[in-house]
């Protein structure tokens, strides 16, 4: 049976004889939770989640997902309360504090003809790294690498940016990108980093095989050693002459490069 619970009393007003703590503050950092719908909906689909710890909406999403989801508990919260817990955040109503999402392992992706993983060396910004997320579930990805003390976590902005592609593609985490692209290559993987001062295009980069696409930050690009360790430095073509991208939109172009078919 679902279970919606109102937690909407104002500061020091009494409820069965008890005073409710007032809702004006927030109750945790925003960091920790998920909110805008298809996020959360994402998450609370996703079979691999831990269940959630608590979900917050007002009353018309609580209605609503007490329908989808009969089995988890639901807290109603007005707007405010949810504008407060969530500062800054367009939280469309909903607010989850999920269950955590189980570890991947490298040697769970699979090095088959025509696969894409994607590395990204310290992108940092949770709202490239969503974006980046949501490409690259579109494109067919296998899966995202990311480096455990340089990338955000998978929550917050991020998860709103991603729009759901968190639930959607394995992202995995790893202490060191140099040695992870070894261990990529022992399983049969092929590392393409992108770069802009390259002599070979992209296109002519991919061949086909198990590749990784590796991928570095505005500005600073790919840090010298995970460069050295890719097989192939490729660059985007911008026959513009305006060779500045956002990362987000230069990583939806080298997916959509890299999954097209070839012989």
């Amino acid at each position: 049976m679902s279970s919606i619970r109102e937690r909407n009393a104002p500061r020091n007003k009494r409820r069965n004889g008890r005073e409710t703590p007032s809702p004006t503050r927030a109750e945790a950092p925003s960091a920790a939770w998920i909110w805008g719908w298809h996020a959360m909906l994402a998450a609370l689909e996703n079979p691999l989640r831990a269940p959630p710890e608590r979900i917050l909406a007002t009353a018309e999403r609580a209605a609503d997902l007490a329908k989808r989801f009969p089995d988890f508990a639901i807290e109603v919260a007005d707007a405010q309360r949810l504008s407060n817990l969530l500062p800054g955040a367009v939280h469309q109503g909903v607010a989850l504090r999920p269950g955590e999402l189980p570890d991947v392992d490298l040697e769970s992706f699979e090095a088959r003809p025509g696969a894409v993983l994607l590395m990204l060396d310290q992108v940092t910004d949770p709202q490239n790294v969503g974006a980046i997320l949501r490409s690259a579930a579109a494109f067919g990805c296998v899966g995202v690498i990311l480096q455990d003390r340089n990338a955000p976590q998978l929550t917050g902005a991020l998860a709103k940016a991603a729009v759901g592609a968190v639930d959607k593609i394995p992202v995995a985490r790893v202490v060191n990108l140099s040695r992870a692209l070894d261990a990529l290559a022992d399983m049969g993987w092929r590392a393409v980093g992108l770069d802009g001062e390259a002599k070979v295009n992209l296109d002519q980069a991919m061949d086909g095989a198990p590749s990784v696409l590796v991928m570095g930050s505005e500005g600073a690009g790919l840090r010298r050693l995970v460069a050295e360790h890719c097989d192939v430095l490729a660059k985007i073509p911008m026959p513009g002459g305006f060779e500045s991208l956002n990362v987000s939109a230069a990583a939806a172009i080298a997916l959509y490069e890299a999954a097209r078919p070839r012989p």
